[in-house]
């Protein structure tokens, strides 16, 4: 939530181009933090029995790896500047291959504390990371450095979060290294690299093609339209993701069934994805300009093709977890390889010179590949197409009246006489909500299930004595 805060002020600091600028460079470094992981990450959260040799020997995986990227990242720097041509990429590289020398002090560590379910420690690693991310982007944006004061700012997060961790001393938790335990990291490393790096991939192309056929701006603008498509990813993401692959990997060493698990995950996750991607297409104008002025009013158009291809997403959001969880990383390669070409094929036959068009490839670049999730679900989940539908219709159903209320809503208030685009959407944001909870109620939604859990847990906390 702080990190989309920190996002809407930025915007206003920084130009289009400035930012368009950033993203071509970080998705560039956002590929090299794959190979830095190695899925030594993943390892440490799925492994079975951890020992002191396992954690050793999985941090020196992480500072051979780490420290030599940096180095890659540092000399390549020159090269992609001259090729994107933008000379303004050459520095802000400088600056994200630094921090590469001190990550896989946090990442490990992360790592074990998402193993234990630690939230505590993980909370107070993210408060000071996002503080010192904070104080040293919105500082530098507001002097004038442009893309580089996102790129110190990342520095100063990831120092921030090391030296939180370093103190907080996560359990089985070692920083001396060693390379003798080597083979089980490796095994799983290599599965899981070829996942980790085509993911990446695929995350990287829109600005990676866009830059090149496109221009700076564009990418900008893209990117700020993805950011608001994602803005609920971004306020829910740790609270979705936290333990999922710890959550996965247990219940698969005890011998439970994943599909129902699978299931019900999914279906919470669209009761209110969805929802709030439909409202983000409806309200695009108002959201948009209300978080980040209007010199990004052309991001627009783009936001309803990007809200599509979220929303497929959802559907499949839990799915590489479990393929971790059961010790098969590279099963979600497959799927993100064949959206990855077909971005490629896509953008290419389809984009007109316009944003529109491109958000439009990448949306049918999502859908082409959902055959193949659903293919490899039933074979290797056991969960086949028909009980994954029956737990996504109450959200689809669930979406559809909120949208229709969101829709007529907004409608009727651009007739009133309020002028801000913020108060609209706050005003817009009651009907909808109260919508959103009937329609829950109503269909016995397990998502409001949960809900009544989680107001039943504070109430009891509220009524204990002091």
């Amino acid at each position: 939530m702080a990190q989309f805060v920190i996002s809407l002020i930025v915007a206003r600091l920084l130009s289009p181009s400035e930012i368009g600028i950033y993203s071509i460079a970080v998705v560039l470094v956002n590929i090299a933090h794959v190979f830095r992981d190695f899925g030594v990450s993943t390892y440490l959260q799925r492994e079975a029995e951890l020992t002191s040799g396992k954690v050793r020997s999985a941090m020196g995986v992480a500072y051979a790896i780490a420290w030599f990227i940096a180095f890659c990242i540092f000399v390549s720097s020159g090269m992609v500047s001259r090729y994107f041509g933008y000379s303004e990429i050459q520095p802000v590289m400088h600056i994200l291959a630094i921090s590469f020398l001190f990550i896989p002090f946090s990442s490990v560590a992360l790592a074990l504390l998402l193993r234990e379910y630690d939230a505590t420690k993980i909370a107070w690693g993210a408060f000071w990371g996002t503080f010192a991310y904070a104080v040293v982007c919105l500082g530098l944006a507001y002097t004038g450095h442009g893309a580089q004061s996102l790129a110190w700012a990342n520095l100063a997060n990831v120092l921030a979060t090391g030296i939180t961790y370093l103190w907080l001393k996560p359990l089985h938790m070692y920083y001396l290294p060693r390379f003798r335990e080597l083979g089980g990291i490796i095994r799983f490393g290599g599965g899981a690299l070829a996942t980790n790096l085509i993911k990446s991939v695929n995350d990287a192309l829109p600005d990676l093609i866009l830059g090149k056929i496109g221009s700076a701006r564009q990418v900008g603008l893209v990117s700020r339209a993805n950011s608001t498509v994602n803005i609920f990813i971004y306020v829910a993401g740790s609270a979705m993701n936290f333990g999922s692959q710890s959550y996965f990997a247990k219940a698969h060493h005890s011998g439970q069934p994943l599909a129902p698990m699978l299931h019900r995950s999914i279906g919470l996750v669209t009761g209110v994805g969805w929802p709030t991607l439909a409202i983000t297409a409806i309200a695009a104008q108002d959201i948009v300009v209300g978080l980040y002025s209007d010199i990004w009013l052309d991001a627009v158009p783009v936001v309803t093709p990007l809200a599509l291809m979220a929303s497929i997403g959802l559907m499949f959001y839990y799915h590489p977890a479990t393929f971790n969880a059961i010790g098969r990383p590279y099963l979600a390669a497959i799927p993100l390889l064949i959206t990855a070409l077909s971005r490629i094929v896509l953008t290419v036959v389809l984009f007109s010179g316009n944003i529109v068009s491109f958000g439009w490839a990448l949306a049918l670049a999502t859908l082409a590949t959902m055959p193949v999730w659903l293919i490899l679900q039933k074979k290797h989940l056991k969960c086949k197409v028909v009980p994954l539908f029956a737990a996504l219709l109450p959200s689809a159903i669930v979406t559809l009246c909120t949208g229709i209320v969101g829709a007529v809503a907004i409608h009727l208030i651009h007739q009133t006489p309020l002028q801000s685009p913020i108060i609209r959407v706050l005003v817009m944001a009651i009907p909808v909500a109260i919508a959103w909870l009937l329609s829950l109620r109503l269909l016995r939604h397990p998502l409001y299930e949960e809900m009544l859990i989680v107001l039943s847990g504070i109430v009891s906390r509220l009524k204990r004595p002091a």
